[in-house]
Order: C-alpha cells, then sequence, then structure tokens
C-alpha cells in the first residue's frame, strides 16, 4: 500500500491500510499474484497499471519513459525459506501473464543489477529479467530517454 498512498501508509493504522488493500482487492484489477506451497503464500508480486503506483513518478530514476498506459511490475517478496528455488521467475512469468490479459502495451520493472549492489532487491535482479525477455528501456540511475525503444 506505501506506493499506493505514500508516507500516509505509516501515519495510519495498520487495519485502515488493510482495508484499503481489500478494498483495492475487491474494485480491481487485482493487485498482484502470489505463489503457493499447498496453503502456504511462500511469494508476492505486485502487478498493476502503473497509474496504481503513484509513488513511481516521484523518484526521477523511475520517471515514465513514455505516455503509454504501462503496467508495472513494483514489488517482489519470496519467502526466505523458498529463495534461490525459482520463485521470482514464477511470480514474473505470472505478472506477465497478467499484464498481457489486461491487453497492457507493455509491462515495466525496476530490478537491481546484482554487479552493481548484492544487497536484497524487493524488485528483483536485472539477471532474472532479462531471462524472462524484459529488455533495457531506461537503466537504473541514468536520466529517462524520451521515447522507449
Amino acid at each position: 500500500m506505501y506506493g499506493r498512498i505514500g508516507s500516509s501508509y505509516r501515519k495510519r493504522p495498520g487495519e485502515e491500510n488493510k482495508a484499503a488493500f481489500r478494498q483495492a482487492v475487491e474494485h480491481g484489477p487485482p493487485p498482484g499474484v502470489l505463489a503457493f506451497d499447498g496453503a502456504t503464500a511462500v511469494g508476492w508480486c505486485q502487478v498493476t497499471p502503473r497509474d496504481a503506483v503513484p509513488w513511481l513518478d516521484r523518484l526521477w530514476q523511475l520517471k515514465r519513459v513514455d505516455d503509454a498506459p504501462v503496467w508495472s511490475l513494483s514489488c517482489l517478496y519470496v519467502r526466505k525459506k523458498y529463495r534461490l528455488q525459482g520463485i521470482t521467475s514464477h511470480l514474473i512469468a505470472a505478472a506477465l501473464q497478467a499484464a498481457r490479459r489486461a491487453n497492457a502495451p507493455a509491462l515495466e520493472a525496476y530490478p537491481f543489477d546484482a554487479g552493481v549492489s548484492p544487497s536484497a532487491s524487493g524488485s528483483g535482479y536485472a539477471s532474472t529479467f532479462a531471462r524472462a525477455g524484459f529488455r533495457v528501456v531506461a537503466p537504473q540511475g541514468a536520466s529517462p530517454p524520451d521515447h522507449a525503444l
């Protein structure tokens, strides 16, 4: 919810944030996809129209590259004991399917380059996205180009 409502997320009671998230789920489009091991949720991927995550536009590194109504894969999480088992790749594949079903013109992601920053990432690593067929349009830390290629 932080990406949807900004810093007020931390100022509101948890129940209010949960209720807002429940409302996002009920009114659609779904805010993301989950990965399960039996009945246990082991991974989460936020995938939604970019307009549903306004904090992206507040970061100059993530400014829009054009006016296309793209979708955004802006958050990934996998439980520790399930990491390094391909769950992230499955979540990315499911996010791509969700964006295609919604007729999104493109799906953006904002991964880290593990060669530059080996720290844990809530947005995934560039190598995982490259294997999934993503291509770099605007490298992190660079001024966005005028047009996506």
